[in-house]
């Protein structure tokens, strides 16, 4: 993959709509482009109508950066990125990870473990032992180098490909960490490309040097 081909996306991110934070979603856009991202996903807790202001903002951005929409949800035994789905819609709420994957997935959406090796909310070495997941989030911003290397060899361990996302709970932490895709791909190709295995997630503080293409 060359520099010019490469698709960067910070796969996990917050706004104030997610409850825990103040950070305005049109500045967390505007550091996302001036740190020459390609893509930002809002992936406010638990609620994928809590991201909605995002289709206020996507013509003003279009040709600029790709802004995609997920939820970081909580299963009974941690939190994982979905997208490609309206969890809204599903009733899963705190259901165990094998139940939320399978919804999901029959849904046409893919699940994401986040921050799996943290402690809180996460999912631990229960990883190994679920069926369906795209991929694991292998560089998180608001972990510790040890945390993610801990992700990143689960990763490996499962054959699996990991995400990149700053976990930003505010705009100065977009893009310390975030998902290089192979290509450029569109809107309503996120699902896709995730299912394809075809990116690696990169640490800024720490540029891992696995890859999975």
């Amino acid at each position: 993959m060359t520099e010019r081909s490469a698709f960067r996306v910070d796969l996990h991110v917050h706004t104030s709509s997610s409850g825990d934070n103040d950070a305005d979603l049109g500045e967390v856009i505007e550091c996302a482009v001036e740190r020459g991202l390609d893509g930002i996903a809002i992936t406010e807790h638990y609620s994928y109508r809590a991201s909605e202001p995002v289709e206020q903002l996507r013509n003003k951005y279009r040709g600029v950066i790709t802004i995609f929409r997920g939820v970081e949800f909580s299963a009974a035994e941690g939190h994982c990125l979905v997208f490609g789905v309206d969890t809204d819609r599903l009733a899963i709420k705190y259901a165990p990870i094998r139940d939320v994957v399978r919804a999901v997935t029959a849904a046409g959406g893919v699940v994401i473990p986040t921050h799996p090796y943290r402690g809180v909310n996460s999912l631990g070495d229960d990883v190994l032992t679920v069926p369906g997941i795209s991929g694991l989030e292998g560089c998180n911003g608001g972990n510790m180098h040890a945390m993610n290397a801990r992700a990143i060899e689960a990763a490996i361990r499962l054959g699996l490909p990991y995400t990149g996302g700053s976990d930003a709970h505010a705009a100065s932490e977009v893009g310390s960490c975030y998902t290089e895709f192979e290509r450029p791909f569109g809107l309503h190709e996120l699902v896709a490309q995730i299912r394809s295995g075809r990116f690696r997630g990169v640490d800024t503080r720490k540029i891992s040097r696995h890859s999975f293409f």
